[in-house]
């Protein structure tokens, strides 16, 4: 009876050791390293605009959703787009904020590919255990997640990459303030989302 219930130890402590490698998530980049590039290139970008551009230009991206949007109306009704005083301000156009944003995914998945962290995933595992595995309720919900975010982003007058990055690099009261709001409410937030899940 004693070996029988070793046996059995033995082949549960089995299967959690392979069921554990099996789970393993890539530790990934180190976000000391990763900070620290990304606040060189920061730096490097307000050096670069100011010297060859003449002004300074920082970065940001939700700006470059706004020129996204204002292409796609162009190509069905440029009158509108050019009478339309919001697209007039932004300045319809690609520009380098624009490709940065298109080398952000590309980074992403060259980073993620070589530290074997990449993976497709319809459902996240922490929405799926307090909502459910459904794609389409995920989609609904990240879809409306987005529209609200960039409206905040806009009204804001920039988004985390802007106020966080550019802002408080310049050393902005108002990017002090907005960032102290994007993380407060965001952690309120996915607090009362994500607090039923152990």
């Amino acid at each position: 009876m004693y070996f029988s219930k070793l046996k059995k130890e033995r082949a549960t402590m089995s299967e959690l050791g392979s069921t554990n490698q099996l789970t393993k998530e890539s530790p990934g980049w180190s976000p000391y390293l990763a900070g620290a590039l990304l606040g060189i290139l920061a730096i490097v970008s307000v050096y670069l605009t100011t010297t060859l551009m003449g002004k300074s230009n920082y970065l940001g991206a939700s700006t470059t959703f706004v020129r996204a949007a204002g292409l796609l109306f162009q190509s069905v009704d440029p009158a509108h787009v050019a009478e339309n005083a919001y697209y007039v301000k932004e300045k319809v156009k690609v520009d380098w904020q624009f490709m940065i944003l298109i080398g952000i995914f590309f980074g992403a998945l060259i980073s993620s590919l070589k530290d074997s962290s990449f993976k497709l995933e319809a459902v996240p595992p922490t929405w799926e255990k307090r909502f459910g595995p459904s794609v389409a309720k995920r989609a609904v919900f990240s879809f409306l997640g987005g529209i609200v975010a960039m409206m905040g982003a806009r009204l804001a007058d920039g988004c985390p990459s802007g106020h966080g990055l550019s802002g408080m690099m310049q050393l902005s009261v108002s990017s002090f303030v907005a960032l102290a709001f994007f993380f407060g409410i965001g952690a309120i937030i996915a607090n009362l989302m994500y607090r039923k899940v152990q």
